[in-house]
């Protein structure tokens, strides 16, 4: 077994620094064990006290009568090392550290947390920070959490991942008000040596699970947690993130358009949908989708039955499943007529009120079996109105009834407050929330996912690579060796060759200052859109005057280009983002970039149904398309471009900061994709 394995499924626990209080929090771990069933070895240890729960206490590590699978440390930070090490000493398997005052407090925590690590060797280490781990499959739990001072905690098929104690404990005491059972729940605090891609990893392979939720401030391993998440999908496990710090503070000091528009969030937003992980918008999310995926029931379609016998329930759920995307046609023939036979009305429609054929067994039973085996319907909803207060029975019988007969998703509104209802549908595995929105969130996210694309072979990087900050050209000829066209153009030293070039690129041209430290040109000058050939000299010598006089560095040189005209702008990006990776950017160019954010962010690496996805994601694609007239935009070249791009990212990796073309002219059909502004910065 490795040391992970044995974490969660120890066969005996040390628990260092261990009271006989049991009102103390080091009291409570002993106590924790006992009362929820571990049917291993437990061996306090303290010099202090004999006995604890009965159980024989050890003055010390070496006293212990054998190496155990794991232990927990009660002591505090400047302790906690010296225990750590004399239990990689004595064999331990691992150790889980709840005292604080390591990394999260910065300073010298950081260097006590590298001491910490340092003392545990090759024994696995959960913390430190951290309040441990729940595995009610099996009865373990290795925790001082309050929360597991519920007695019947039920186990379920879901897992929780939290980078939060207080979360675990949070999660843990709602799920049991809420009916909800667990699997594992682990807080990974600190993440000194165990992450959350180890544990999602874990999980991937774990019987007992097969739903894993996370909640997380930030990824440490991008790389492993992209191949755990991969693991778990492609072993059937469905994951629910929901992820704190959406601050966009910092991102319009970026010095591109694409570091503005491509925050921290936004990128966790990329990495989600490209690991098929649903995103929690709110925290009651998290349970939510979490007990709708355990059903392990997909929804096929986006066609819905409502049935209700309350008309403003009913009403409240079609509004909101319309919002979501799903339709709530009326039933076909077939199924109209038996729901007539039920309820004696001549009319049924969808939502389907009950209301005057009153609440009896025999017609909530018979409704639901013919809505579930209606060719019409994907799913169904229940309302629970306020009569089951008095019934309690009756939609959780008939609704249970209804799943053995159909694999379709079944989800219960309760239109009253009635928790306890709610919690004994849960228990029946029939997902029940007390909000319409929640019940649209809940059935968007039975949706079956996209397959995730095979990763691919980065291409080789260039050797002969400069670094700092790239002129224009220099940037644009960089784009070029990867594939991505540029608008015809000449660097020219003074005014006069940018004269002599201009006379070979057209009627009218672009002209531009050209610097390597000179990011956003227009802003001081910089740039001339429509100057004739026989004016560009005069023009270049002024605009070399403007831009020395607005930045105190004279530009290197001028870039003369052709003046395009009848294509679509596009904005396309390049950012390297510390922990994450490179992400990608792909939006409407000119205003739309900046004042609409119509953008698309992904990480690299993609493929082309995912630049397809991207492009099909802009409200102002329409334009792409022939809108009003207008010639249908060269979509194919821009895909290729995009591409291309993305291929650059891939093989420059860490070497690329930042890089943007902006505007990418998308040209009508069969004319391509051209460049006509650029910049890149090298590290």
């Amino acid at each position: 077994m490795s040391g992970l394995d044995r974490l969660l499924r120890p066969r005996s626990v040390a628990v260092i620094g261990a009271s006989a209080d049991p009102t103390k929090t080091t009291g409570r771990p002993v106590g924790y064990l006992q009362r929820h069933g571990f049917g291993g070895a437990i061996w306090p240890v303290n010099p202090r006290v004999a006995e604890i729960g009965g159980l024989r206490c050890y003055p010390d590590v070496a006293s212990l009568p054998d190496a155990p699978d794991v232990a927990i440390v009660l002591l505090g930070a400047e302790r906690a090392g010296d225990a750590v090490r004399d239990l990689s000493a004595r064999g331990a398997a691992a150790a889980v550290v709840l005292a604080g005052g390591f990394a999260e407090t910065g300073g010298d925590g950081g260097d006590r947390q590298a001491r910490l690590k340092e003392a545990a060797g090759s024994m696995r280490l959960l913390g430190p920070n951290t309040i441990g781990l729940v595995n009610l499959a099996d009865r373990i739990v290795l925790s001082a959490s309050g929360a597991l001072e519920v007695e019947d905690l039920a186990a379920g098929r879901i897992s929780l991942v939290s980078q939060s104690g207080g979360i675990l404990g949070a999660v843990l005491s709602r799920g049991a008000a809420q009916g909800i059972g667990f699997a594992q729940l682990v807080a990974t605090g600190n993440e000194a040596d165990i992450d959350v891609a180890d544990v999602v990893d874990h999980l991937a392979g774990d019987d007992s699970t097969d739903v894993i939720a996370l909640y997380i401030e930030g990824v440490r391993r991008p790389d492993a947690f992209r191949a755990a998440a991969c693991k778990a999908a492609a072993a059937g496990k469905r994951l629910v993130a929901y992820k704190v710090g959406r601050s966009e503070a910092g991102a319009q000091a970026a010095i591109s358009h694409t570091g503005a528009l491509s925050g921290a969030d936004r990128l966790y937003d990329a990495l989600f949908r490209q690991l098929g992980i649903i995103r929690a918008e709110r925290f009651s999310d998290l349970l939510d989708v979490a007990s709708a995926l355990a059903t392990r029931r997909l929804v096929r379609g986006k066609r819905v039955a409502v049935l209700t016998s309350t008309g403003g329930a009913g009403a409240l759920l079609a509004d909101n499943f319309g919002l979501a995307g799903f339709e709530l046609p009326p039933p076909d023939a077939a199924t109209a007529e038996r729901l007539a036979a039920l309820t004696g009305e001549v009319a049924v429609a969808n939502p389907l009120d009950l209301t005057l054929a009153g609440l009896k067994s025999e017609v909530m039973n018979g409704a639901i079996a013919a809505l579930l085996e209606s060719p019409t319907y994907d799913a169904l909803a229940v309302v629970v109105g306020s009569s089951a207060l008095a019934q309690p029975r009756l939609a959780a019988d008939a609704i249970a009834a209804g799943q053995a007969i159909s694999d379709k998703p079944v989800i219960a509104y309760l239109s009253p407050h009635a928790p306890a209802i709610g919690a004994a549908l849960q228990r029946q595995g029939i997902p029940a929330v007390s909000a319409p929105e929640a019940a649209a969130t809940m059935l968007a996210a039975l949706v079956p996912p996209a397959p995730l694309a095979a990763p691919a072979t980065a291409p080789e990087a260039p050797v002969d690579l400069p670094s700092g900050p790239l002129d224009e050209a220099e940037s644009k000829a960089l784009f070029a060796r990867f594939g991505v066209t540029p608008v015809r153009e000449v660097a020219c030293a003074t005014p006069e060759e940018a004269a002599a070039a201009a006379a070979t690129l057209g009627e009218t041209v672009v002209l531009k200052a050209l610097s390597r430290h000179l990011a956003h040109k227009s802003d001081v000058g910089g740039v001339r859109v429509g100057v004739k050939p026989a004016d560009v000299a005069a023009e270049g010598a002024a605009m070399i005057a403007r831009v020395t006089a607005a930045t105190g560095r004279a530009p290197e040189g001028l870039l003369v280009q052709e003046q395009l005209r009848g294509g679509v702008e596009v904005i396309l990006g390049l950012q390297r983002d510390p922990h994450l990776g490179t992400a990608i950017l792909l939006g409407m160019g000119g205003v739309a970039a900046e004042v609409f954010h119509d953008t698309a962010l992904r990480l690299l690496p993609i493929d082309r149904a995912e630049a397809e996805s991207m492009l099909a994601e802009l409200r102002g694609a329409t334009l792409l398309q022939g809108f009003r007239g207008r010639p249908k935009a060269d979509v194919a070249s821009l895909i290729d471009t995009v591409l291309a791009f993305a291929r650059m990212g891939e093989a420059l990796d860490n070497r690329l900061v930042t890089a943007e073309i902006n505007p990418v002219f998308v040209m009508p059909e069969g004319q391509g994709a051209r460049a006509a502004d650029a910049l890149a910065v090298l590290t």
